[in-house]
C-alpha cells in the first residue's frame, strides 16, 4: 500500500500498518510518530517498516531491560526474553564484578548489566563489524568493545578473573533458520542466529574455553531453547563447569548458569521470575 507524501494521521499509518500485516499497528504507529522529528520521516519510517523492516531498525532502537539500545541493518534486535538472563547476572555479579560479554551483538546485555549493577569492568565481543560498531556506541565509556571471533580478541589479562561471562550465542538449529519470521532471517546478520546443526555449535566452542577465562566461583550464562536445555546442560557439564537451568514462564526463557568449581561462594538472588 502507498505512503502519502502528505502528513500522515495516526488513523492513517495504523491503516497502512495493518494493511501490511503488522499485527501490532497501534502500538507500532506510537512508537513512529513518537521517534520521528517531523511528517516526511514518519512517511519513510512507514515505508520502510512496510517493506519489511524490523520496527527496530525503522525507528533506529530496541527497548532492552529500561534502556534504549541503537540497533541498525544488519544488527541482531535484543529479544525482551533476553532481559531474564541479564538479571540472572546482575544477581551474581558483586560491585566491581569483571564482566565479558561474548556475541554482543549491539551491546544490550552488557548495557543493561552495567545500568542494573553499577561499576562493574566489562568488555564485550562480536565478529561482525556492524555489531562492535553499535555496541561501541551503546556501552560507550562503561566498557571496552573488541572486534573477533569469541575470546579471540579478548586482552589476555583477562583469563581467569572474568567472574560474570554473558554468552548470548546463536542457538537456532541451521534447518530451523528458514523458518524463523521474515524480520529475523532476512535483516539480521545469519551469524547471530545460526547455532549449527543441532544450535549448540558454538555453544561449546564458548564452553571449551570459558574454564580457562572464569574466576574460580565465575559464572557463564547462556540462553537456550526448552528443548534444547537438557543437551545445553550436559555440554556444559563436560566442560567442568557445574550447571543448572533457570527458567522464566512470563518471557518463555531459559538460561543455563554455569560456575567454575572454585572458593568464591555463588551469590544469592533471585533465579526466577
Amino acid at each position: 500500500m502507498p505512503v502519502p507524501t502528505t502528513p500522515l494521521a495516526v488513523s492513517t499509518v495504523v491503516t497502512t500498518l495493518r494493511a501490511a500485516g503488522c499485527v501490532f499497528a497501534e502500538d507500532e504507529a506510537e512508537l513512529i510518530f513518537s521517534t520521528a522529528t517531523g511528517p516526511a520521516e514518519v512517511a519513510a519510517m512507514v515505508e520502510r517498516r512496510i517493506a519489511g523492516l524490523p520496527l527496530e531498525h525503522v525507528l533506529g532502537w530496541a527497548e532492552f531491560g529500561g534502556l534504549r539500545i541503537a540497533v541498525g541493518p544488519g544488527v541482531f534486535v535484543p529479544r525482551r526474553r533476553t532481559e531474564f538472563l541479564v538479571r540472572q547476572a546482575a544477581a551474581l555479579a558483586g560491585p566491581g564484578a569483571v564482566v565479558v560479554d561474548l556475541c554482543c551483538g549491539s551491546g544490550a546485555l552488557g548495557a543493561a548489566l552495567a545500568a542494573r549493577r553499577g561499576r562493574v569492568e566489562l568488555h564485550a565481543a562480536d565478529v561482525e563489524p556492524a555489531a562492535v560498531r553499535y555496541a561501541r556506541r551503546n556501552i560507550g565509556e562503561a566498557g571496552e568493545v573488541y572486534e573477533g571471533d569469541l575470546f579471540g580478541p579478548l586482552p589476555g589479562s583477562l583469563r581467569g578473573r572474568v567472574e560474570i561471562l554473558l554468552a548470548n550465542v546463536p542457538y537456532v538449529p541451521t534447518d530451523d533458520v528458514e523458518l524463523l519470521p521474515p524480520e529475523a532471517r532476512i535483516h539480521e546478520p545469519r551469524v547471530a542466529l545460526d547455532g549449527g546443526l543441532d544450535g549448540l555449535d558454538v555453544l561449546r566452542r564458548v564452553t571449551a574455553e570459558a574454564p580457562r577465562w572464569l574466576a574460580p566461583g565465575g559464572h557463564l550464562l547462556v540462553e537456550t531453547s526448552e528443548r534444547q536445555a537438557a543437551r545445553a546442560e550436559e555440554t556444559v557439564a563436560r566442560s567442568g563447569l557445574i550447571p543448572r537451568v533457570v527458567r522464566s514462564e512470563e518471557l518463555y526463557a531459559t538460561v543455563v548458569i554455569a560456575t567454575r568449581p572454585g572458593p568464591a561462594a555463588p551469590r544469592g538472588g533471585d533465579t526466577v521470575s
